[in-house]
């Protein structure tokens, strides 16, 4: 029985061998290429626009043309100096009316029938005016550059000026200019240009004002046109599928009419010769505001003094502003929008104008985030002014830059358009050729040099359109405390 009942020390389980460690399979080799390795891609040739060949016809007129035979499409741009910046005082807009009112019926043909005619050939008629010139365009297959032509002739050489149009458009007008009063980029602008500029002939818009349209009548009209639009003084940019001995005869045909006037009238529609718009941006930094009672959003606008489009600077600066607001992955963009979400994107430029222009950085910002968001916005500026551009920006803007270039040649229009607009504002017919020789190789010091030079923004104004009572209180924990008030048309 004792034997039975053994002994009460604990029996140890039998234990369980570990199964041996499986070693981890290495990771599956990628797949050869069958093509074999990726070659290494060099970097892209440097663009050169084509020149295109420049001449004068007996009238005085001047013609670049651009034999492009790609494709059978023809345009063709009359650009004349009557831009803005020849407008009298008192009469803003007068020169963008005039040229609205050239295809408002011409020759035989009313304002409906010229509308029916081109689009019957598929073509594109346009007219309008800018700061420096004015312009009227066509733009059509070559199968139908004959009757395209003779159309753009008739607007340009034998408008009629109907006092039923005239009441039609300068009606619409004055309805645009008051919706304009309502739409605070527009508002920025207007404010941005006549705080910098003043009285200079670049500080009112293109389209006038409200009180400017009111003095302007059909025969003001009629003067500014016989003292405007004459040939020895247009530029005819021609591009596209079509030869000297195939455009000769036909401008012969179309244009033949066109003569210069006796009289020397076109002295009093020159622009007015005025200071440098930096007289108006020397006293230190300005903040303007236009009160826009419980908006949602508000709209920042930095200016200063740019260039003029004819400067040394002008061709490199475009790789300086791609930089800093030219382009969505730009710093002011990518601080603004991507990392802070204040606004749906900001942008700067240089204006590209005959005369020194101007330098602007805008964005359209949340209200509540206004303050923090102008902070930002100037240290972005202040940033690329001290240091210049960085290794990366200096290989992606050249890249950039000239995407651009090749952009605005690649179509026939926007190569005349290009060219048309290099015209306009007095440069040769062979600039783009040699301005993308200084735009591809300006190195990381000329970018530093260029940007502090030119985008300092110490002395810059700073336009807000924006509700008062909700942003003061902010900018004044930025340090801004002395605000200067503005109407929607700068006055």
């Amino acid at each position: 029985m004792l034997g039975a009942c053994g002994d009460n020390a604990a029996v140890p389980p039998p234990t369980t061998p570990k199964p041996p460690p499986v070693a981890s399979a290495p990771p599956p080799a990628a797949p050869s290429d069958p093509l074999g390795p990726r070659p290494a891609l060099a970097p892209p040739q440097r663009f050169v626009p084509p020149v295109p060949v420049a001449y004068t016809r007996p009238n005085g007129m001047t013609v670049w043309l651009l034999e492009r035979h790609a494709l059978p499409i023809v345009s063709v741009q009359v650009v004349v100096p009557a831009g803005a910046a020849t407008d009298p005082d008192d009469k803003g807009g007068l020169a963008l009316a005039t040229a609205n009112m050239l295809d408002e019926g011409a020759g035989t043909r009313g304002a409906l029938d010229i509308s029916r005619d081109v689009d019957r050939l598929g073509a594109t008629l346009s007219t309008g005016a800018y700061a420096d010139y004015a312009f009227a365009s066509i733009t059509t297959l070559k199968k139908n550059l004959a009757p395209a032509s003779a159309i753009l002739g008739d607007v340009i050489v034998k408008p009629t000026f109907s006092p039923l149009e005239w009441k039609r458009v300068h009606d619409l007008w004055l309805n645009e200019l008051k919706a304009r009063a309502s739409e605070p980029d527009a508002v920025a602008n207007i404010v941005s240009f006549r705080q910098l500029f003043g009285n200079e002939p670049y500080g009112h818009p293109t389209n006038g004002t409200l009180k400017s349209a009111a003095k302007v009548s059909l025969e003001d009209v009629k003067s500014f046109y016989r003292a405007s639009w004459r040939p020895d003084r247009a530029t005819c940019v021609v591009a596209g599928d079509v030869t000297k001995a195939e455009l000769e005869p036909l401008l012969d045909q179309v244009l033949g009419a066109w003569k210069a006037p006796a009289t020397d009238a076109q002295a009093k529609a020159q622009p007015k010769p005025g200071a440098a718009p930096s007289a108006n941006a020397q006293a230190g930094r300005r903040v303007v505001i236009v009160d826009r009672p419980d908006a949602p959003q508000s709209v920042l606008a930095l200016v200063r003094p740019g260039v003029a489009a004819g400067d040394v600077d002008a061709a490199a600066l475009v790789r300086v502003n791609t930089a800093l607001g030219g382009s969505f992955t730009s710093r002011l963009n990518q601080d603004l929008r991507e990392e802070h979400g204040w606004s749906y994107g900001a942008r700067s430029r240089f204006s590209f104008t005959k005369r020194t222009g101007i330098f602007s950085a805008v964005a359209a910002v949340h209200t509540e985030h206004t303050g923090e968001a102008l902070k930002a916005m100037i240290a972005d500026v202040e940033g690329v002014a001290r240091e210049g551009l960085t290794d990366e920006e200096i290989e992606k803007t050249r890249l950039i830059a000239r995407g651009e270039l090749v952009d605005a040649f690649e179509s026939v229009e926007a190569a005349a358009r290009r060219l048309a607009r290099n015209a306009g504002v007095g440069l040769p017919p062979d600039h783009e050729a040699k301005a993308s020789a200084v735009l591809d190789r300006a190195s990381k010091d000329d970018l530093k040099k260029l940007a502090a030079a030119h985008v300092d923004p110490a002395n810059a104004i700073v336009v807000i359109v924006g509700p008062r009572a909700k942003l003061q209180p902010q900018l004044e924990k930025i340090g801004i405390t002395t605000l200067q008030a503005s109407g929607p048309e700068g006055d």
